[in-house]
């Protein structure tokens, strides 16, 4: 794509995605920020920017475009968590702001202060360069249950790298390329360990372990649901899904509405009122957001869905609405004998003069499309009496 259109901000960022998921994050910032560089204000770059920083461990930094981001597109939830979760990181790293007090004890030159800084980081490079031996031999000496529950799966890895450690022949060998064994063992222990830190600033256990505590919590206190809760639960669900589709992103309130369906359909029918409408209703805005995302069968489905749940419980209003859906999608599909067999169904339920205005005139464009001109003619002319 990127040789078809150089310098595409969409697939500049859909390849840095791509860079962030295999672990090459110097790629991965790379285009994002050169999907950045024409349109400051491009959303999914600046997501893409602060996700890549994020990774690479700069919170403070991942934190600015994140915080950027959210003012840009404050629908977007994933710029909130993005905000949420490098504060936590950074409180994990360096404590919660309380804890520090600044004092002004003389003049502040923060340029001249930075730049001293990265002479002495620079120095400090030069030194663990010449002795890293020494400087890993000065490293902590860390517990290895809390890094085998960093690490997962990966513990065994390093374990078996740290044995190989020991085989001193092996260790002085080289591999066809000429590197030698030693240098990519202890590249290999020294990434896993830096994950592990990052990891543990990112969550630290005892924040894992109280995590998993309040969800058990919040499951219990599920089990005793109160009416009202459940209605307001409901209720701003259900302004969510409709406000992220009025703001162009249905494929969030696709993702919100089938969460809610799912979470509804695992409660007792006692505990959710109008439970069966609510199904229908929410088949519906699947349907609408899946055809606004282009995906015309599997909103027919949806929308085929929610007519067979009206009729079944017997709602003439949801059986009305379901018919209307499904003839707009046979309209968009290019269906049109079966969307004037769908609205003529729907005739006798229609109750406003608006409604049946509006009815007439759209089975009358959809006879007119099958070139039936007297037919389409009677309906045009019902629409306009």
């Amino acid at each position: 794509a990127l040789k078809l259109r150089t310098g595409d901000k969409h697939g500049l960022a859909a390849r840095s995605k791509c860079y962030l998921k295999l672990g090459d994050t110097e790629n991965a910032l790379k285009d994002a920020e050169a999907s950045l560089q024409d349109d400051k204000t491009f959303s999914e770059g600046l997501y893409q920017k602060a996700e890549t920083l994020y990774t690479m461990g700069d919170f403070e930094f991942a934190l600015v475009f994140y915080h950027r981001g959210c003012r840009l597109r404050p629908d977007l939830e994933k710029f909130r968590l993005g905000i949420e979760k490098s504060q936590e990181a950074i409180v994990n790293c360096v404590g919660s702001p309380s804890s520090v007090k600044l004092r002004n004890t003389g003049e502040l030159c923060f340029t001249s202060r930075q730049a001293e800084s990265k002479k002495a980081n620079q120095k400090l490079q030069i030194r663990l360069t010449k002795d890293q031996k020494w400087a890993r031999k000065q490293k902590p000496v860390r517990n290895p249950k809390t890094e085998q529950q960093l690490l997962g799966e990966l513990y065994t890895h390093k374990t078996y790298l740290e044995t190989l450690l020991k085989d001193e022949d092996l260790m002085e060998s080289s591999t066809k390329q000429g590197i030698k064994v030693a240098d990519l063992v202890l590249s290999g222990i020294s990434y896993l360990e830096t994950r592990s830190e990052f990891w543990q600033q990112q969550k630290p256990i005892y924040a894992r372990v109280r995590e998993r505590r309040l969800k058990q919590q919040q499951w219990v206190r599920d089990k005793k649901r109160k009416p009202a809760e459940v209605g307001r639960y409901i209720e701003q669900s259900l302004e969510d899904i409709d406000t992220l589709l009025a703001g162009e992103n249905p494929e969030e309130s696709c993702k919100k509405a089938e969460r809610l369906l799912k979470t509804i359909q695992g409660w007792p029918d006692d505990e959710v009122p109008s439970k069966t409408e609510l199904i229908g209703n929410l088949h519906s805005c699947i349907g609408h957001a899946q055809l606004e995302m282009g995906q015309a069968e599997a909103a027919l489905q949806s929308h085929r869905m929610a007519l067979a749940s009206a009729r079944q419980h017997n709602q003439p209003e949801a059986v009305s609405r379901a018919l209307d859906s499904i003839g707009r999608v046979y309209t968009i599909m290019g269906r049109f004998q079966e969307d004037v067999d769908t609205w003529e169904e729907k005739i006798p339920m229609a109750k406003s003069s608006l409604e049946k205005t509006w009815l007439f005139h759209e089975i009358g464009r959809s006879y007119l499309e099958l070139n039936k001109a007297e037919a389409a003619q009677s309906y045009g002319q019902k629409s306009l009496q």
